[in-house]
């Protein structure tokens, strides 16, 4: 499209270190030059900010080293002038002791990098977890135009001919090894054949999820999400997300003009339909909020019973990502679903929601359904509430065995992550299948950072009597790629006095998920002796980035940010000096 300019080349952002003449401005000109730029390179052009998450341990990012230049290369063809800038990389299955712990730091680090230098526009490259919602928290709250490049996920690992899915397999198959039904070789090959390319888990988990989101949002191109990472329509993306970027400048079109209410709706809507996880709750409620945008649980709740799952891919399915790109990929989807969507929501591609899912066809049925013959007939998401979680809790019940979606059972309770481990696999432990699982001291304080503990280990006495799902609670997260009853985000969190922390082995535990309901069996009476002989447990830094995040993170119903980083106060531009 042509872009429609509304500012000058004095009125860029850019220009006040680059355009005038004056020492300051020598000085960084001089330096540009330093790299072999001349004038020609960035004189009245926009600069845009490459906020890169590429790192050399971060293999769902693996590729973006090379694919930074596809987007260099578009910044070129549309008259721009691009920086790279590297950014925390967050690599979910390394960084301890937990991505969430550092979620608000990349957070920090993409609005400060854009914010202290010459940057005029920023091209956003992310996708492992944590990645999509830091760098567009951080977009949106330094306010200048931006566009999102989702990393993309993996080719479908294989093994002996079976199909694998990471990390949803990963569970699976080493509940069948705690079972003794495979061996360490077989272990061994799983290993080998699960993740057979750079990009993110290509089943529907956070990766997958929070990248479709950005894209149901506006904030990314249409049809980004689904690509593949290694596919030759991904480096074609970039280059072309690049070249927007430098339009985007021109016309001013800032994340504002993009993000109301109504394309969170959107968002959350989508995310129902895919079956998404239960970590982008928190996620879309943190960016909403940076937005301006009063979002809370109940609006997730009342979409979920709207919306049903169309989406065939695992955990709630049986289909991968790159099945899901073959079938018409989230363009596909979206226009089976476009009468529950408000279309007229502009994306950063310029143009309404309508034009950008205009022609898309479901190629394979069985892979994007339609809402006539929906794979799970609500929403993936179920909000509970009850004296053990006042301010909610979260479930995915598509990925749940239905005979726990109403249960009543005997709580076993584990203090901590480490009690839990010591005891889940004892041969004497007393459990059944109707026994709940209750995991304390896993929220934003107590993990610290709400680490994915969520999918408690079913005790191995049960995994040798072929028992794969049972009733699981905690304040922790899960990972998107997981499944089974858990329930999850308990809110307040037990670190903190929530009414978690007063559970007991032994308590009845009752959970009814089509009333939202989840009641501990305990009287008043008792709970107030119990909060009465409750002590808080220490903090777990002294000092640093970790006493920071403890004094100021909030809550998973308030989507985890920072106390100092709410609201939408505008922050004074640098002093050139």
């Amino acid at each position: 499209m042509t872009s429609r300019k509304t500012k000058s080349p004095e009125e860029l952002r850019s220009y006040r270190w680059l355009g005038r003449n004056d020492l300051r401005s020598f000085g960084h000109r001089s330096r540009l030059r330093q790299f072999g730029y001349d004038r020609a390179d960035w004189d009245g052009k926009p600069v845009i900010g490459i906020v890169n998450t590429w790192s050399d341990i971060n293999a769902c990012h693996g590729h973006l080293r090379d694919r930074a230049d596809d987007v260099k290369r578009g910044v070129y063809q549309a008259g721009g002038f691009p920086i790279e800038l590297p950014a925390m990389s967050l690599a979910e299955p390394f960084v301890k002791p937990s991505t969430m712990l550092y979620r608000n730091f990349l957070a920090m680090e993409c609005e400060e990098l854009l914010r202290s230098h010459p940057i005029d526009g920023a091209v956003l490259m992310g996708g492992c977890d944590k990645t999509t919602p830091g760098l567009i928290m951080g977009a949106i709250s330094m306010g200048i135009p931006a566009i999102y490049v989702p990393a993309g996920p993996m080719l479908r690992g294989n093994w002996r001919g079976n199909v694998l899915g990471s990390g949803s397999d990963a569970w699976k198959y080493w509940d069948e090894k705690r079972a003794g039904r495979i061996g360490d070789d077989e272990w061994n090959e799983i290993e080998g054949g699960i993740s057979r390319s750079f990009g993110t888990c290509m089943v529907m988990g956070t990766a997958a999820t929070m990248m479709a989101i950005a894209e149901a949002l506006g904030l990314a191109l249409p049809g980004a999400s689904s690509i593949p990472a290694p596919d030759s329509n991904h480096p074609r993306m970039c280059a072309a997300a690049g070249r927007r970027a430098v339009e985007m400048v021109w016309e001013d079109l800032t994340p504002d003009k993009i993000l109301n209410a109504a394309a969170f709706d959107n968002a959350i809507r989508v995310h129902m339909a895919l079956g998404g996880s239960t970590n982008a709750i928190i996620h879309v409620i943190a960016m909403a909020r940076r937005a301006g945008i009063a979002l809370d649980m109940a609006r997730f709740d009342e979409i979920s019973r709207q919306v049903p799952v169309i989406a065939n891919i695992t955990p709630s399915g049986k289909y991968l990502m790159e099945d899901f790109f073959y079938a018409g990929g989230l363009r596909a989807l979206m226009a089976q679903m476009a009468d529950l969507l408000d279309l007229s929501c502009i994306t950063v591609a310029g143009r309404t929601l309508a034009d950008a899912i205009a022609g898309s066809k479901v190629h394979l049925p069985d892979v994007i359904h339609s809402l006539k013959d929906p794979l799970y007939p609500e929403g993936a998401t179920a909000v509970l509430t009850g004296n053990l979680a006042p301010r909610c809790c979260v479930m995915k019940p598509a990925a749940a065995e239905k005979r726990l979606l109403r249960h009543r059972g005997k709580a076993i309770a584990f203090e901590n992550y480490d009690h839990m481990a010591r005891e889940v696999d004892r041969d004497d432990l007393d459990v059944t299948p109707d026994h709940v699982l209750v995991l304390k001291n896993g929220g934003p304080k107590g993990g610290p950072g709400m680490p994915e503990w969520g999918q408690l280990p079913i005790p191995k006495k049960l995994l040798k009597a072929g028992v794969r799902d049972m009733l699981r609670i905690s304040d922790a997260r899960m990972s998107g790629t997981s499944y089974g009853a858990c329930i999850l985000h308990v809110a307040p969190e037990s670190f903190v006095g929530g009414p978690l922390a007063l559970v007991q082995s032994g308590d009845e535990i009752e959970v009814d998920v089509a009333a939202r309901r989840i009641h501990l069996d305990v009287s008043a009476e008792e709970l107030v002796r119990r909060r009465n002989a409750w002590k808080p447990p220490p903090p777990h830094y002294p000092r640093g980035y970790g006493a920071m995040f403890s004094a100021h993170i909030g809550q998973a119903d308030e989507g985890c940010d920072f106390d100092f980083l709410e609201g939408q106060a505008a922050i004074p531009e640098p002093e050139i000096h």
